[in-house]
């Protein structure tokens, strides 16, 4: 059950998906229309994060166990700090973090076993 957690306005959704983060060869073995399928490439490499049970044969290297959540609703470009205060508040609790920035929002992993401490300490807790 997805209960959604109220920061200084912002509010976290929770996601069930357990993702990997990986480096592949090339894009061919995954479908980019399936959810959460996350894709960066520059002059040194392909880059993919993904819901686990999807991951693709070609992977050459990949990093399971992450958990995340997404910040709500559509962020206007001006918008300053959100980002940034999530990366802080779980900073000073000693959690680290990766972040992807879609065109609408941010979404936000941590490792499996701090997820439930990120959530807690992001509520304030």
């Amino acid at each position: 059950m997805k209960k959604n957690l109220t920061t200084p306005n912002i509010i976290l959704e929770p996601l069930d998906t357990r993702f990997s983060v990986c480096k592949v060869s090339d894009y061919s073995g995954i479908d980019i229309a399936q959810p959460f399928v996350f894709t960066a490439t520059t002059d040194e490499e392909n880059s993919l994060v993904c819901p686990t049970e999807i991951v693709p044969e070609n992977t050459v290297v990949r990093d399971d166990g992450w958990r995340g959540f997404r910040v709500c609703g559509t962020l206007d470009f001006s918008l300053i700090g959100i980002l940034a205060w999530i990366a802080e508040t779980l900073a000073a609790n000693e959690i680290s973090i990766f972040a992807i920035s879609t065109y609408n929002t941010d979404y936000v992993l941590v490792k499996e076993e701090n997820f439930d401490k990120a959530l807690e300490v992001l509520k304030g807790k």
